[in-house]
């Protein structure tokens, strides 16, 4: 009886662990070729790197790291949050002195060869008093 009433009270004071739901949604990571129009700076193009962060991606949602490059400007990062096809993403300037952050919402196709690309919309709230601008990525 008391070996009984020892292993209840270690059954019931153990937490259960579920597993985590693996990751089911698309992969976006890689190196894609940019060209965007800003509503400031006018025409760019620029690389985005994204890579897939697996311990905080579940079911058919995916974190990412994300990095855009655009030469001559430099370098902005950030982190996007996808959902299905659909992307949120945020980035920041590293030279934070311009107030060069902001917030786009991404939206993720295969061309006809399987490559992903995505259309993004993007607003800055702070860069020279407010800005938005979109952009068009190739993955390479």
């Amino acid at each position: 009886m008391k070996k009984f009433f020892i292993f209840t009270c270690l059954l019931f004071s153990t937490p259960l662990v579920s597993a985590k739901p693996a990751f089911t949604g698309n992969d976006f990571s890689g190196v894609y070729d940019c060209t965007g129009n800003d509503s400031h700076e006018g025409k760019y193009t620029g690389t985005v790197t994204m890579e897939l962060v697996p311990s905080q991606s579940l079911n058919q949602y995916g974190a990412y790291k994300f990095k855009l490059e655009v030469p001559s400007y430099g370098t902005y990062l950030g982190q996007a949050a996808a959902n299905g096809t659909h992307a949120a993403m945020h980035f920041t300037l590293t030279n934070q002195s311009t107030k060069d952050y902001g917030t786009g919402i991404a939206n993720f196709k295969k061309n006809k060869a399987g490559k992903w690309s995505f259309s993004k919309y993007y607003y800055e709230p702070e860069f020279k008093g407010g800005n938005y601008g979109t952009e068009e990525c190739m993955l390479k």
